[in-house]
């Protein structure tokens, strides 16, 4: 299972927008799919989906709840707070599923609901 450290330093690559930092965590030929979007494959695919979410929004912050393993499938449990282009933000829960190849995420399933973060702001 990955290690903590892991995890901070994924997040954190997330957190910071920094798609390139993102993409190392990843398998050459990875799957990729956020929420009910079409899955994107290859890093150079993922890289053009990761940068264009990341552009439509001011920044986010992630808070590991738990994580688990089942043999090469790792699952994690969370919150993440988004801030939209208006500075509001947005608190939503997600599980995040990986197939791991040695240390690098081959398969990366992210299940999450992000009506919330495209809804007007209350």
């Amino acid at each position: 299972m990955p290690t903590q450290d892991w995890w901070n330093a994924l997040f954190a690559a997330i957190d910071g927008r920094d798609t390139p930092a993102f993409l190392d965590f990843l398998t050459d030929d990875a799957e990729f799919r956020f929420g009910n979007n079409p899955p994107a494959h290859g890093r150079a695919a993922i890289g053009q989906a990761v940068a264009g979410f990341f552009g439509m929004i001011g920044g986010c912050s992630h808070r590991q709840i738990r994580a688990w393993q089942d043999g090469a499938h790792v699952a994690c449990q969370g919150e993440v707070t988004y801030t939209r282009l208006d500075g509001s933000r947005v608190t939503l829960p997600f599980v995040n599923v990986f197939e791991m190849r040695g240390d690098k995420v081959a398969r990366y399933l992210i299940y999450n609901d992000l009506a919330p973060l495209f809804a007007p702001a209350a």
